[in-house]
Protein backbone atom coordinates (compact mmCIF):
# COMPACT_ATOMS: atom_id res chain seq x y z
CA UNK A 1 0.00 0.00 0.00
CA UNK A 2 2.05 2.91 -1.23
CA UNK A 3 -0.06 5.59 0.54
CA UNK A 4 0.48 4.16 4.06
CA UNK A 5 3.65 3.00 5.78
CA UNK A 6 3.92 -0.70 6.50
CA UNK A 7 4.52 -0.07 10.22
CA UNK A 8 2.69 2.00 12.82
CA UNK A 9 4.75 4.62 14.72
CA UNK A 10 5.03 2.13 17.62
CA UNK A 11 6.79 -0.38 15.31
CA UNK A 12 3.88 -2.82 14.97
CA UNK A 13 3.00 -4.05 11.53
CA UNK A 14 0.02 -2.32 9.86
CA UNK A 15 -0.47 -4.85 7.04
CA UNK A 16 1.14 -7.77 5.25
CA UNK A 17 0.69 -8.78 1.62
CA UNK A 18 2.08 -8.74 -1.87
CA UNK A 19 1.68 -6.28 -4.72
CA UNK A 20 1.77 -6.81 -8.47
CA UNK A 21 2.43 -3.77 -10.64
CA UNK A 22 1.81 -1.53 -7.62
CA UNK A 23 -1.59 -3.08 -6.80
CA UNK A 24 -2.51 -5.30 -3.84
CA UNK A 25 -2.74 -8.87 -5.05
CA UNK A 26 -3.24 -12.20 -3.28
CA UNK A 27 -3.78 -12.79 0.43
CA UNK A 28 -3.49 -9.80 2.82
CA UNK A 29 -3.65 -9.30 6.57
CA UNK A 30 -4.38 -6.00 8.34
CA UNK A 31 -3.48 -5.30 11.97
CA UNK A 32 -4.46 -2.82 14.67
CA UNK A 33 -1.95 -0.52 16.39
CA UNK A 34 -1.85 -2.95 19.34
CA UNK A 35 -0.70 -5.73 16.97
CA UNK A 36 -3.94 -7.72 16.97
CA UNK A 37 -5.20 -9.10 13.66
CA UNK A 38 -8.07 -6.96 12.36
CA UNK A 39 -8.96 -8.29 8.89
CA UNK A 40 -7.89 -10.87 6.32
CA UNK A 41 -8.78 -11.45 2.69
CA UNK A 42 -7.58 -11.45 -0.88
CA UNK A 43 -7.19 -8.97 -3.70
CA UNK A 44 -7.06 -9.47 -7.46
CA UNK A 45 -5.12 -6.60 -8.98
CA UNK A 46 -6.28 -4.12 -6.31
CA UNK A 47 -9.89 -5.34 -6.04
CA UNK A 48 -11.20 -7.16 -2.94
CA UNK A 49 -12.41 -10.65 -3.85
CA UNK A 50 -13.75 -13.68 -2.02
CA UNK A 51 -14.38 -13.95 1.69
CA UNK A 52 -12.95 -11.29 4.01
CA UNK A 53 -12.96 -11.92 7.75
CA UNK A 54 -12.96 -9.20 10.41
CA UNK A 55 -11.74 -10.14 13.91
CA UNK A 56 -12.24 -8.65 17.37
CA UNK A 57 -9.19 -7.80 19.49
CA UNK A 58 -9.21 -11.30 21.02
CA UNK A 59 -8.96 -12.95 17.58
CA UNK A 60 -12.55 -14.15 17.31
CA UNK A 61 -14.27 -13.60 13.94
CA UNK A 62 -16.85 -10.80 14.08
CA UNK A 63 -18.07 -10.91 10.49
CA UNK A 64 -17.34 -12.42 7.10
CA UNK A 65 -17.98 -10.39 3.96
CA UNK A 66 -18.09 -11.98 0.50
CA UNK A 67 -16.80 -9.84 -2.39
CA UNK A 68 -17.61 -11.25 -5.81
CA UNK A 69 -15.74 -8.83 -8.05
CA UNK A 70 -15.05 -5.15 -8.55
CA UNK A 71 -15.33 -4.79 -4.75
CA UNK A 72 -19.10 -5.49 -4.78
CA UNK A 73 -20.48 -7.08 -1.62
CA UNK A 74 -22.44 -10.30 -2.02
CA UNK A 75 -23.35 -10.89 1.61
CA UNK A 76 -22.23 -10.45 5.19
CA UNK A 77 -22.43 -13.08 7.88
CA UNK A 78 -22.06 -12.10 11.51
CA UNK A 79 -20.93 -15.14 13.50
CA UNK A 80 -22.97 -15.71 16.64
CA UNK A 81 -26.12 -14.21 15.16
CA UNK A 82 -26.76 -17.12 12.81
CA UNK A 83 -28.05 -14.93 10.00
CA UNK A 84 -26.86 -13.89 6.58
CA UNK A 85 -27.44 -10.26 5.69
CA UNK A 86 -27.78 -9.94 1.91
CA UNK A 87 -26.94 -6.71 0.14
CA UNK A 88 -28.24 -5.81 -3.34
Amino acid sequence: MPDRPELYANGNRRYSGETVNGQMHGYWEFFRKDGSLMRTGSFEHGVQVGKWTTFDRDGAPVKVTDFYGFGAVFGTTRPGFGQDLQHP
